[in-house]
């Protein structure tokens, strides 16, 4: 039983000119698979047999395995941000989270601004998210292959991948213009409406064992 890359959710020029084909080819068809099929060598190795990506997310963390913990917790954290996008113009924050985005941030766009800056000052490799903290909305990040599953009391609504695999293609160096352009235009925002009330860590859990 090993793990198997999902598909995207979208055709993959489906963004353009955001992001772009090619920039699919190696984010999702190289670097995401690279993911899986190094959590996929371990699976005998470390006793990983018939557990979920979740499970063996939470095995990595209890057993201090930083190697597995990264690498488990990459595969979560892209199937997690491909969700997060859509082309441009065909989702809108509206209910609730529009009203959650209205008494944090006042409108998206300062919700953009925040995130894109939260995102571009973070040092390294890692993420940018937009959690639900109790009943408010809050931004952080999180280095390398970290995911909210380790964080008490976030529940993951949106991310952004801030590791430069994620915009050399189409941005080389430049992760503000790759901040501004993907928060901007393509984010999902049904789907970050819908990890509200839903089960927001399921929505990672996509790599499944065939």
């Amino acid at each position: 039983m090993a793990f198997q890359l999902p598909p995207l959710p979208f055709d993959r020029a489906a963004l353009e000119p955001v992001l772009s084909a090619e920039s699919f080819d190696y984010h999702h068809g190289k670097h995401h698979k690279a993911y899986i099929d190094k959590v996929n060598g371990w699976i005998g190795e470390k006793g990983l047999e018939g557990k979920s990506l979740v499970e063996v997310i939470r095995l990595a963390k209890d057993q201090g395995d930083k190697p597995l913990s990264n690498n488990a917790g990459q595969i979560w954290n892209h199937d997690f941000f491909w969700q997060c996008l859509a082309p441009e113009g065909s989702t809108q924050p509206s209910g609730k989270l529009a009203q959650m985005i209205e008494a944090a941030f006042g409108n998206r766009q300062g919700l953009v601004e925040k995130l894109a800056a939260e995102a571009v000052g973070h040092f390294g490799s890692g993420w940018a998210w937009l959690v639900l903290a109790g009943d408010a909305l809050k931004i952080t990040s999180l280095h390398d292959g970290e995911t909210p599953l380790g964080q008490e009391g976030i529940k993951p609504l949106l991310t952004l991948d801030v590791w430069e695999h994620a915009y050399y293609i189409d941005y080389r160096n430049a992760r503000p213009k790759f901040a501004e352009e993907v928060l901007g235009k393509v984010i999902n925002w049904d789907f970050v409406s819908r990890n509200i009330e839903g089960d927001a860590v399921a929505q990672g859990d996509l790599a499944q064992a065939a």
